[in-house]
């Protein structure tokens, strides 16, 4: 059960916290060379465009230029051959979307999801900010979703950080429990309406209420740019354990779940089994990669190992 006594990284966030990921998110990049555990290696990483082109001039050809770019139309015409010349853009626009809703407002170990989303978030925005990219975000609860305009600027870190704090520090035991599921697809639809193409986005969700909708906006935000989906998961949707009751706190209120009770266990256990099997499959017909990211194990190291990062030295080691 997360720390009701130090609940800032456990059962909340503060911009502040988020800030000072940056010194975690050294050494982490989404274009880093990958080995095959990776979530880019394989048939993933072929499907990451990269950064894009932009076209610089049309001029004559040179011995040594790429044919691919020779401009047929234009050698027919002139009679001489002519080759499109491009440089590669200097950043790719990145896109984070942040779930803060009250199914995100849970945790049976190490923090609450709603944590572990927003500290992916903030590891993910100091990957693209460190690598020169513009970043923004889409950062959703039950009663708002807000955006966030991608720039290559601290204060818009400081803005998207705020509005995942904001949301964040509303989320509270004696909310009412409900999640408002067509949340999420009017977040997506609000990264549709900025990432037009070759934007990197990046969900942070538990995925609550996806559903066809979801699929199809998922596939036509994919169609034109780099999408992976990271799903947000508690060891509870694995492993139910059969012996004990589970207590159920927010840092301040606390319920027991009587889950030693077969009648109590059986049905939550197949409930949670069945709707991340639901949602891993929803995400893999929409052609998105899926990672997962868990409650139980602190968010920079999993990151680390999902994009292929070095492990981190031990102090005075010497390797």
């Amino acid at each position: 059960m997360p720390n009701a006594e130090s609940p800032i990284g456990t059962v909340y966030v503060d911009a502040a916290h988020l800030a000072r990921l940056a010194l975690r998110a050294r050494g982490l990049s989404f274009v880093a060379p990958a080995p095959v555990s990776s979530i880019l290696a394989g048939r993933d990483a072929s499907r990451m465009r990269g950064r894009g082109l932009n076209f610089e001039e049309l001029r004559g050809y040179l011995p040594g230029d790429d044919i691919r770019h020779l401009d047929w139309r234009v050698s027919l015409r002139t009679g001489k051959p002519h080759v499109r010349v491009y440089t590669e853009e200097r950043d790719r626009p990145l896109m984070i979307v942040v779930d803060q809703r009250m199914s995100m407002f849970f945790g049976s170990s190490l923090a609450f999801k709603s944590v572990v989303a927003a500290e992916a978030a903030a590891l993910a925005a100091w990957m693209g900010f460190t690598a020169g990219d513009r970043v923004g975000g889409v950062v959703f609860g039950d009663d708002e979703v807000v955006r966030v305009r991608p720039l290559r600027s601290r204060g818009r870190l400081d803005m998207l950080f705020n509005a995942i704090a904001r949301i964040n520090a509303s989320l509270a035991a004696e909310s009412p429990a409900r999640t408002n599921y067509a949340q999420l697809n009017a977040a997506l639809e609000g990264v549709l309406q900025i990432a037009s193409h070759d934007f990197l986005v990046c969900i942070i969700s538990d995925f609550a209420g996806a559903d066809e909708r979801t699929r199809a906006l998922l596939r036509q935000l994919a169609a034109h740019n780099d999408v992976i989906a990271t799903l947000v998961f508690d060891p509870l949707w694995q492993h139910m354990p059969a012996h004990r009751a589970l207590v159920v706190s927010e840092g301040r209120l606390q319920v027991e779940l009587r889950i030693d009770n077969e009648r109590v266990r059986a049905p939550l256990a197949s409930l949670f089994q069945g709707r991340a099997a639901e949602i891993a499959d929803l995400l893999r017909a929409s052609g998105v990669p899926l990672m997962a990211v868990s409650t139980a194990e602190p968010v920079v190291e999993q990151v680390r190992r999902l994009f292929g990062a070095p492990p981190r030295r031990a102090p005075g080691s010497g390797i």
